[in-house]
C-alpha cells in the first residue's frame, strides 16, 4: 500500500517563541521617562520569558529612527517597539513616513499612562481653572500659555485647552521642561501645561500651582485637583502613554504570548511601584485596546494640528 507522499515528509515543528533574547526599541535617549519604564519592564519581562531584554536607545526625528527600526526587523517578536502617544502624533506632524503607523505595526499592550497638569505660580489671581477660564474669555490675547517643543504632546495639549476652552491665547514653546519651570516660577507665562512628574517637586513645594490634570481621572500623587473635565473646561482631556508593539506579521501566538507576559510583569508589586515613583500608572490593555487608543489619538490630535495651523514637517 502506497501512502500518501505528504506523510511520508517530517513535519516542521514551528519555532518555539522566545528562542534568543529580545530587543526594545527606545525612540528617546537614556534616562528619560520613557526609557526607566521600558527598562523597568524589561527586566521582569526577561524572567517571565526566560531570555534576556536588551533596551535600544534610538532617539531622533520625532520617533521616526527607532519605529523605521522596528517597522523593518523580522516580524517574529523578537524585535518590539516602544510606542508613545508621541508615535501618535508623528502621524498627523509629518507629511511622509518611511512607514504606515497603522498598518506596519501591531501594538501588544500599553504599559502606563502618566498625567498631564495645567499649573500657575503660587502667586497667580487665578486659584481655579474657571477662573483662568474666564479671565481668558474676558481678555482676549492676554494669556501667554507655556509649553515645551513644537509639535510635542504638551505643546498639542496646549493648543487642546485653548480651543476646548474657547479662548484666545498665545502658546509659547520653550525648549525643554527646565527653561519651561523657569519661565512659569518666574511669571513669563501666566499658565503652563507639562507632565506632571517633572512639576511635582515645585507644586509640593509651594512655588507652582495645579489648577488641573487632563486625564479622565484625577492623579493618584494629587487627589485634590480636579480634572479639566471637572473642572468646566468640556473636552479637554489629554494624557501620556506608553506601550509596546512589534511589526504587523508577527503571529498572533506570539503577540499573545508577548501580552500575557507584560500584563503580568505589569501586575508585579514590585514593578508597579518603581512604575509610581516615576508617577506612572502602570495599566496593560489587550492588542486591540491598544490599538484603538493609537488610532483614537491619531485623530485627535491629527485635529489640534490642523485647526492651530502647524506646519508640517
Amino acid at each position: 500500500m502506497f501512502l500518501p507522499a505528504l506523510a511520508c515528509q517530517p513535519v516542521r515543528a514551528q519555532s518555539a517563541f522566545p528562542s534568543r533574547s529580545l530587543r526594545i526599541v527606545v525612540p528617546f535617549a537614556a534616562g528619560g521617562v520613557g526609557d526607566l519604564t521600558a527598562r523597568t519592564v524589561a527586566r521582569k519581562l526577561a524572567e517571565l520569558l526566560g531570555q534576556s531584554v536588551v533596551i535600544e536607545n534610538r532617539p531622533g526625528a520625532g520617533g521616526v529612527v527607532a519605529a523605521d527600526t522596528v517597522a523593518r526587523a523580522e516580524p517574529d517578536g523578537h524585535t518590539l517597539f516602544l510606542m508613545s502617544n508621541g508615535t501618535a502624533v508623528t502621524a498627523g506632524l509629518f507629511k511622509s513616513l518611511p512607514f504606515d503607523t497603522v498598518k506596519d505595526f501591531t501594538p501588544v499592550s500599553t504599559l502606563g499612562h502618566f498625567d498631564i497638569a495645567v499649573v500657575v505660580p503660587a502667586s497667580s489671581p487665578h486659584k481655579t481653572l474657571g477662573a483662568l477660564v474666564a479671565f481668558g474669555k474676558a481678555h482676549p490675547g492676554r494669556l501667554n500659555v507655556g509649553s515645551i517643543n513644537i509639535g510635542s504632546t504638551q505643546h498639542l495639549a496646549a493648543e487642546l485647552f485653548k480651543s476646548s476652552a474657547g479662548i484666545e491665547a498665545q502658546v509659547v514653546p520653550f525648549n525643554g521642561t527646565p527653561a519651561l519651570i523657569g519661565a512659569i516660577r518666574g511669571q513669563q507665562v501666566d499658565v503652563a501645561v507639562e507632565i506632571l512628574a517633572p512639576l511635582l517637586t515645585q507644586i509640593r513645594g509651594g512655588a507652582l500651582r495645579a489648577l488641573a490634570v487632563t486625564g479622565e481621572k484625577r492623579s493618584i500623587e494629587l487627589p485634590d485637583v480636579p480634572t479639566a473635565v471637572e473642572a468646566g473646561v468640556k473636552d479637554f482631556v489629554a494624557s501620556s502613554w506608553n506601550a509596546l508593539a512589534v511589526p504587523s506579521k508577527t503571529p498572533r501566538a506570539v503577540v499573545e504570548r508577548l501580552q500575557r507576559d507584560i500584563a503580568a510583569a505589569l501586575a508585579d508589586p514590585g514593578v508597579r511601584e518603581q512604575l509610581r515613583g516615576l508617577n506612572i500608572d502602570a495599566r496593560s490593555s489587550t492588542p486591540e485596546q491598544t490599538a484603538a487608543l493609537l488610532a483614537s489619538d491619531i485623530r485627535r490630535w491629527r485635529s489640534v494640528i490642523e485647526r492651530a495651523g502647524i506646519q508640517k514637517q
